[in-house]
């Protein structure tokens, strides 16, 4: 007879597989898919004191005659906080496979690590015959998420892919083991710290329930607020403790997540603000080459949906924000982007019209070289040509147009920018793409 869970009683604690199984129940409807086995199969380890549900940490409990539990309101909290996540399956963040990922703070007592479980799952089910494959196919979870059916393989690129909401739940997943594991580790030492060495440790009576509360190592994420504003990321990454200090802050532009990484600026070398690994793929230029990017939906996020956010975020470079404008790889996406969309062909298509082909910007030159600096806008894989160009826009164009839109779509972040504030920035800035002409620096 399989275990129930019996209504109104969400403050009772059900067994391991009761909790499977109400897990499933009460995501049939979510937009991200779960898998059964949350509690009961790799890499849940209930033993461990929790489980993850999304990107909550669940406590377990040991009950009289040894037999794990889970309260089961917190396996209810966990499935409603999942169900309010929305994804979109065409926002897509990439995620493997993974070459060489680094150590990380107490890599070994936090077993998620999820990206390196995805590389090597999908690894060995390469290396499996027909009938070993089948098997492979079961479902298999990262903290109940069954991502096997959300993974996108495109063979062409080489690459693996999941929504990116997906990508920030399994990074606040990581994020939250972690420090649940460090909290319970220290919680640990400061009892040994304190128990007098004259006390023999007393045996816990068998029938005495064991519990870890879920609110006991959560530790509060404080927000952003330009504490690092000016400091050189050469410099500051190189200081230990960094990582440590910046897993302290949430990140700076979703303000949702907890902060992964220092994101800075390529071209002025500042730190702007610590962000979440969705935000920092979010915000890198899909580059084809050095001097070449093609321009995805994701920048519609970035210069329509979330413009302030991101506009704020880049202007946390002291170089940018002196000069009123974007690196030279934004600047040019935000070109082809928004300044030349109306340039850019339709077709017809079942509900109305469609941009056609795939739009691309690429430069020759860099932005310390204005003068010789071009930015070509086209559309590849077009019907009516293979690349056809839609604009050609000098470098000093394509700023001035900037200003001048940054202005009026958010006056705020451009009345803090400006050419009066230049003190203290470097008399040279790394080019994007080296250029060798020696001439035009005046301007910068």
């Amino acid at each position: 007879m399989s275990e129930r869970v019996m209504p109104g009683r969400t403050d009772s604690l059900i067994t391991l597989v009761a909790a499977d199984a109400l897990w499933v129940d009460l995501t049939a409807d979510s937009d991200v898919p779960t898998a059964p086995g949350a509690f009961t199969r790799s890499p849940a380890h209930a033993r461990a004191g929790y489980v993850l549900l999304g990107a909550q940490v669940v406590a377990t409990v040991r009950a009289s005659g040894g037999q794990w539990s889970v309260p089961e309101a917190e396996v209810r909290r966990a499935a409603a906080e999942l169900n309010a996540v929305r994804m979109d399956r065409q926002d897509l963040v990439r995620v493997g496979p993974v070459r060489r990922a680094p150590r990380q703070e107490g890599d070994e007592e936090t077993p998620l690590r999820w990206r390196r479980r995805i590389t090597r799952e999908l690894q060995e089910r390469d290396g499996l015959d027909q009938e070993a494959r089948r098997e492979a196919g079961r479902p298999y979870h990262l903290a109940g998420i069954d991502w096997r059916q959300i993974l996108v393989e495109r063979n062409r690129e080489g690459t693996w892919r999941l929504p990116r909401a997906v990508v920030r739940l399994l990074d606040a997943a990581e994020h939250a083991e972690t420090r649940w594991v460090r909290a319970a580790r220290t919680r640990r030492a400061g009892a040994a710290a304190t128990e007098p060495p004259s006390h023999p440790r007393q045996t816990p009576d068998a029938d005495a329930r064991r519990t870890t509360s879920p609110e006991g190592p959560t530790v509060s994420l404080r927000p952003y607020d330009g504490e690092l504003e000016g400091r050189l990321y050469s410099v500051l990454s190189r200081k230990p403790g960094t990582s440590r200090r910046v897993a302290g802050w949430v990140c700076a532009v979703c303000r949702s997540g907890p902060a992964a990484v220092l994101d800075h600026c390529h071209e002025h070398g500042y730190v702007r603000a610590p962000v979440c690994q969705s935000c920092n793929t979010l915000e890198r230029p899909d580059h084809l080459y050095s001097n070449d990017i093609r321009v995805a939906n994701r920048y519609t996020r970035l210069f329509h949906t979330d413009t302030e956010d991101w506009l704020t975020h880049w202007h946390r470079c002291s170089g940018c924000r002196a000069r009123t404008t974007l690196p030279l790889p934004h600047l040019a996406a935000w070109t082809a982007h928004t300044a030349c969309r109306s340039l850019r062909p339709t077709h017809r298509a079942s509900r109305g019209r469609e941009p056609c082909g795939v739009l691309r910007v690429s430069w020759t030159g860099s932005q310390n070289a204005p003068r010789s600096c071009l930015l070509t806008v086209a559309v590849d894989f077009c019907p009516s040509g293979e690349h056809r160009v839609l604009a050609r826009v000098p470098y000093r164009e394509a700023a001035e147009r900037f200003r001048v839109w940054l202005a009026e779509t958010a006056p705020a972040v451009a009345a803090a920018a400006g050419p009066d504030r230049l003190d203290g920035l470097p008399a040279q800035f790394r080019p994007v793409v080296a250029d060798t002409s020696g001439g035009d620096l005046e301007l910068f």
